[in-house]
């Protein structure tokens, strides 16, 4: 299959130019930690650095702390992976954007996304993405959660296990959370 052209929304697409080409391509990952709240402030400040392009792909959760308005890029959410999917010829989405970026960041990565991914579940589009992902590109994630969930035994173990996938983590920071609890 050819690739296809990134001039629709909606459509991801290979190098079908050399401007296209001179770009470097960041695929972020939003899932439904409450930290999702930063994903304009984090689609701003990565648009200021040059030569950068950037897409957005949520999962449903995602969707309850922000506005689509709010991301002046093309957000992909499970809707789109079977827009674009009519027949045996058509593109599949989660394998195109795949090809287009350069590096993926998932921030937030919750605790539900962190455990599918652990463990290989690939149900929705930003699973498919990264179970899908070509491990000579960085992948770079970001856990983000309540300190109850972060301190739980299976968190530490799910992250070991994306760190041995050849991912890299960030690490939390400590602060008052959301829900008003301190810690990480």
């Amino acid at each position: 299959m050819e690739p296809i052209s990134l001039a629709e929304p909606g459509i991801p697409a290979g190098n079908s130019s050399s401007v296209a080409q001179e770009k470097f391509h960041v695929l972020v990952g939003v899932t439904g930690s409450v930290a999702a709240l930063k994903l304009p402030l984090l689609v701003a400040e990565l648009l200021k650095i040059p030569g950068l392009e950037v897409k957005v792909v949520t999962t449903e959760r995602a969707k309850h702390f922000y506005t689509a308005q709010e991301i002046p890029v093309t957000l992909y959410g499970d809707e789109e992976e079977w827009q674009l999917w009519k027949g045996r010829s058509d593109p599949v989405l989660h394998i195109e954007l795949r090809r287009w970026a350069d590096l993926m960041v998932v921030a937030p990565l919750d605790a539900n996304t962190l455990a599918k991914v652990a463990n290989g579940i690939c149900d929705n589009l930003l699973t498919c993405v990264i179970r899908a992902w070509d491990l000579s590109k960085p992948l770079l994630f970001c856990p983000a959660m309540n300190t109850a969930m972060w301190e739980h035994p299976i968190t530490a173990r799910q992250v070991e296990q994306l760190k041995s996938f050849g991912y890299t983590e960030i690490p939390c920071v400590v602060k008052k959370l959301v829900c008003g609890d301190e810690g990480q």
